[in-house]
């Protein structure tokens, strides 16, 4: 259970409605303190990146959760645009995605991804990896100012 001192918030580019309300409800679970802020698509995370249109104030995330499959702009052109950029590059990146290609694993820890995880099948599982990416990432790792 994490009661995280750095809450910076957690960004996470998922299309799916359901994917996000039990992710929510995971780190909710493991009382992970950090906000977990949500946008649809590849489009929607660049613009909340660059504080664009309707994300015009909003904070950078300390982390973001990137699902690969995404209308508009996926996540793996997201992810090659975010490493390409020197002042976004520094944010972690967790793919969170169904895929379990080993084209996109590779593809994606070349474009600079810091953890590639599958999405696990089960809410159980869910609370457990969530968990470990709150121990991990606000417990254990010194993340950018």
């Amino acid at each position: 259970m994490i009661n995280s001192a750095k809450t910076i918030p957690i960004l996470m580019a998922d299309d799916d409605p359901d994917d996000k309300m039990l992710a929510q409800e995971a780190f909710s679970e493991n009382k992970i303190a950090n906000k977990l802020v949500f946008v649809d698509d590849g489009e929607q995370l660049m613009d909340y990146l660059y504080q664009r249109g309707n994300f015009e104030n909003a904070p950078k995330p300390g982390l973001i959760l990137l699902d690969l499959n995404m209308p508009r702009k996926d996540g793996r052109e997201a992810l090659k645009e975010i490493k390409s950029d020197p002042a976004l590059r520094r944010i972690p990146i967790i793919i969170l995605t169904t895929s379990k290609a080993e084209e996109d694993i590779l593809k994606s820890y070349d474009l600079g991804v810091s953890s590639f995880i599958t999405k696990p099948v089960t809410f159980e599982d869910l609370v457990k990896v969530t968990r470990h990416i709150g121990n991990y990432w606000f417990g254990i790792v010194e993340l950018p100012k």
